[in-house]
């Protein structure tokens, strides 16, 4: 090697992209628009799905909002359009202003407080046993396994998913009634 050359050696390009995969460099998580109705939580990415049930745990109205958006965004929206009447909820729906907009409109909430609230409200035995049908529509709802997995990648085609879903649960009780 002569004398006063200097040795140039070839140095990887330090780039994201090229050294492993990973989100976008300027937001944290990779998630959809408004159109996907993703959210990020602790187990991923995840969508909540929120429905109002009649007295036999049939679907009435259907809503889907991002995993991590609070239940309490929803719950306007699942009762603006519905008759005023007996409204029983979970207490991810504890909202005073809930309260007071279901009772406006002449109807009775029974929503229990949670914990962190400094005057509880209770809800009679009878009616927190009915809070079980909503448990059931979930469940039933779950079973099919473009439900539970969330095949679809928009917010409407999911939602479309699940009032076939539901469908299919109204179709059953007719069937088997009398």
């Amino acid at each position: 090697m002569a004398a006063g050359r200097a040795i140039v050696a070839a140095v990887a390009a330090v780039d994201r992209q090229f050294h492993r995969p990973g989100p976008p460099a300027r937001r944290r998580w990779k998630e959809g628009g408004e159109d996907h109705a993703l959210g990020r939580s602790r187990g991923g990415p995840s969508t909540k799905i929120h429905a109002v049930v009649d007295q036999d745990g049939l679907p009435v109205r259907l809503h889907i909002t991002p995993g991590r958006a609070s239940d309490k965004t929803a719950g306007p929206a699942l009762l603006d359009a519905l008759p005023p009447g007996t409204v029983v909820a979970d207490s991810g729906y504890d909202s005073l202003a809930l309260v007071e907009r279901v009772a406006a409109r002449g109807g009775q909430a029974h929503i229990p407080t949670q914990s962190r609230v400094r005057q509880q409200r209770t809800v009679p035995p009878d009616l927190s046993r009915r809070r079980n049908l909503i448990e059931r529509f979930f469940c039933k709802i779950k079973q099919f396994r473009r439900i539970a997995t969330r095949f679809e990648k928009h917010a409407a085609n999911f939602l479309a998913a699940v009032a076939l879903a539901s469908a299919r649960l109204w179709l059953r009780s007719i069937e088997s009634a009398p």
